[in-house]
């Protein structure tokens, strides 16, 4: 394998306009889009990285580990993304913590293809989803108060995402999020998760996830009242908002017939929405 980018990179096409949840949008502070979008970069290469299907385990370390050497060493710049992460954490004065945790979830991404259990996705949800929180938080400076339901956003965010994806999860990667308890007290495999249609003990299964993910909600919504930055205040905000509607979506809709998304109205609503939010969250 070489050192440079084109040797480790295995792009999927995907970027920041993809995403369900908005990435460094406008209402995050101008100064500080660039090092979102820089995080953003990273994490992406990481993650196409992890769900290359072409690639081994082995070798989807390999160029994980290289990722981190290079973000960690002021030295190397072969890797443009992991150079470009580091310049922006040293010019922000934010800790690679956040960048280096993400790492450890793509490895999991790279070697793990069942959770046993909603504690075990939680684990994961810690390492791949709560540090992009953190990252927002610290570039902002944000009080530690804000911490607990910045994670339990994520980790909300985290798992309506990988209930969007359960069916494509499985048949193109064989990696399944959904925890094996959960299928087993409703009597249905993981094999189910490549029916064209959820039965009635999927569907049994997906809303047991769904009522977790509305009590991570509980927590998340304090997130915009614990937030100094106005701006970021309306970006949380919105991005409840989206992730109620998900919920709600996820709940009306199977995401093994047809992936359930979101669309642009559901931006725009949620936008509106997260901006009266953080309005009156400043006023009080």
């Amino acid at each position: 394998m070489t050192g440079g980018m084109s040797g480790i990179a295995t792009p999927s096409g995907k970027n920041a306009s993809t995403e369900n949840f908005p990435v460094g949008s406008a209402l995050i502070r101008a100064d500080l889009r660039p090092h979102v979008h820089a995080f953003y970069r990273f994490a992406r290469m990481g993650d196409d990285i992890a769900d290359n299907a072409s690639l081994s385990p082995e070798d989807k370390v390999a160029r994980l580990d290289l990722m981190e050497e290079v973000l960690l060493d002021p030295m190397r710049e072969d890797i443009v993304q992991a150079a470009d992460l580091r310049r922006s954490l040293a010019a922000t004065r934010v800790s690679p913590v956040n960048s280096t945790d993400l790492l450890k979830a793509f490895r999991m991404d790279a070697t793990k293809q069942r959770y046993a259990n909603w504690d075990e996705l939680m684990t994961y949800c810690r390492y791949s989803a709560a540090p992009v929180g953190r990252q927002l938080l610290d570039l902002h400076d944000e009080p530690q108060a804000a911490r607990g339901p910045s994670d339990a956003l994520c980790a909300a965010l985290q798992v309506i995402n990988h209930l969007q994806d359960c069916g494509i999860d499985y048949l193109e990667m064989d990696r399944a999020y959904v925890p094996q308890d959960h299928l087993s007290a409703r009597h249905v495999e993981t094999r189910d998760l490549s029916a064209r249609v959820s039965s009635a003990g999927m569907r049994q299964v997906l809303n047991d996830l769904l009522d977790k993910t509305d009590t991570l909600m509980v927590e998340a919504r304090l997130l915009p009242g614990r937030l100094k930055d106005f701006r970021l205040r309306a970006e949380s905000a919105t991005i409840v908002r989206l992730a109620d509607k998900m919920i709600g979506q996820l709940r009306w809709n199977d995401p093994l017939a047809a992936r359930v998304k979101p669309t642009k109205l559901f931006f725009v609503t949620a936008m509106m929405e997260g901006v009266v939010w953080a309005l009156m969250a400043r006023r009080r």
